[in-house]
C-alpha cells in the first residue's frame, strides 16, 4: 500500500558520484517512506568528468541533502555513522564499500547496477553490453554485500537496448526502469525481505577493456568497428587508449564513427572487411 509505505519514514544515505542517480534514488526513496539524509561521495577529482560531476553535486543535488566529500574510502565508515542511518542507497559510485561500512545500516544498503546480474558484475557494465551488442538494457538492484555486484537480489528488469548507446541517449531508459525496479526492491527490504541469492551461472566481469580491443582491425566488418567505437566511447578508464587505428599513415584515436556515408569528402574512412567506415571524429597519436 504507497500510501502507508508512505508513512514510514526510515533514514537513509547515498553513496553516488552522479547527480542524475541521487535525484532519482531520492525521489523514489522519499514514495515509499525512505529519507535520505546524506550524500557521501569521493572528494578525489581525477579529470575534467569527475570535476563537472561534482560540481553538478553541489549546485544541482535535491534540497534537505548534506553533501559529504569522503577524503578516502577510510572517511567512509566515520561519515556513514554520523548520520545514523537505517538504510543505504547506491548508484554509480567508484568505491567498493568496506564490509565495516555495510554493517552500519540494520537494513543493509541497496544498489542500482546497470545489468542483469550475474552479467557484466564491476564497473563499466554500459561499456561491455555495447561490446557484445546485447539486444537489452537491464537494471539490477540488489543488497550489497564485500564484492561487487555479488549481493542478493532486489528487482531485475530490462528494455529493449536504445538506438543511441550513449550515456545520454541510455539515460531516459534508465530512469524508466529505476523508477519501476527501486521502489519495489525497497518495499521488499523495509518488508525484511532479503532478496534472492545470485547464482554464478552466466556470470561475467565489466571491468577496463584491454589491449586486444584496442586496435580497429580491418578484418572485422563496418558493424564490428562501428559498435567497438562506440563501446570505447562508454570506457571511462583511459589507461588503454582506444580505439586506435592507422588511417592514411596516421595513427590516430577515432572518437567517432558512422556507417552513414556524411557526403563530406574530407572525412577519414577506414576499409572494414565489407567496405568503409566513416570517421567523423578523430585525434592525432
Amino acid at each position: 500500500d504507497d500510501r502507508l509505505s508512505a508513512e514510514i519514514r526510515v533514514r537513509a544515505v547515498i553513496y553516488s558520484t552522479v547527480l542524475p542517480a541521487i535525484v532519482g534514488l531520492t525521489e523514489l526513496a522519499r514514495s515509499v517512506g525512505v529519507e535520505p539524509v546524506a550524500v557521501i561521495t569521493p572528494r578525489v577529482v581525477r579529470d575534467a568528468v569527475a570535476a563537472d560531476r561534482r560540481n553538478a553535486i553541489l549546485t544541482d543535488a535535491p534540497a534537505g541533502l548534506d553533501l559529504c566529500f569522503a577524503a578516502d574510502k577510510a572517511s567512509l565508515l566515520r561519515l556513514t555513522r554520523a548520520y545514523e542511518p537505517e538504510l543505504g542507497l547506491c548508484a554509480g559510485f567508484s568505491w567498493l564499500l568496506p564490509p565495516e561500512v555495510l554493517a552500519v545500516p540494520r537494513l543493509g544498503v541497496v544498489n542500482s547496477h546497470p545489468s542483469l546480474l550475474p552479467r557484466h558484475r564491476g564497473p563499466f557494465p554500459f561499456a561491455w553490453a555495447v561490446r557484445e551488442n546485447d539486444p537489452e538494457l537491464s537494471v539490477t538492484v540488489h543488497l550489497m554485500d564485500e564484492r561487487f555486484d555479488t549481493g542478493p537480489i532486489l528487482a531485475q528488469g530490462s528494455r529493449p537496448m536504445p538506438a543511441d548507446t550513449t550515456l545520454e541517449g541510455l539515460l531516459p531508459t534508465l530512469r524508466e526502469l529505476n523508477g519501476e525496479l527501486v521502489p519495489r526492491a525497497l518495499r521488499r527490504v523495509l518488508d525484511g525481505n532479503r532478496g534472492d541469492p545470485q547464482t554464478e551461472v552466466g556470470a561475467t566481469y565489466a571491468g577496463p577493456f584491454g589491449e586486444d580491443y584496442a586496435e580497429l582491425d580491418f578484418n572485422r566488418t563496418r558493424a564490428e568497428l562501428h559498435r567497438q567505437v562506440r563501446a570505447w566511447h562508454l570506457m571511462w578508464d583511459r589507461s588503454i587508449v582506444g580505439p586506435v587505428a592507422t588511417v592514411g599513415g596516421r595513427r590516430v584515436r577515432v572518437l567517432e564513427a558512422t556507417l552513414e556515408d556524411p557526403g563530406d569528402p574530407d572525412v577519414e574512412r577506414l576499409e572494414a572487411s565489407d567496405g568503409p567506415l566513416s570517421l567523423t571524429s578523430v585525434e592525432d597519436l
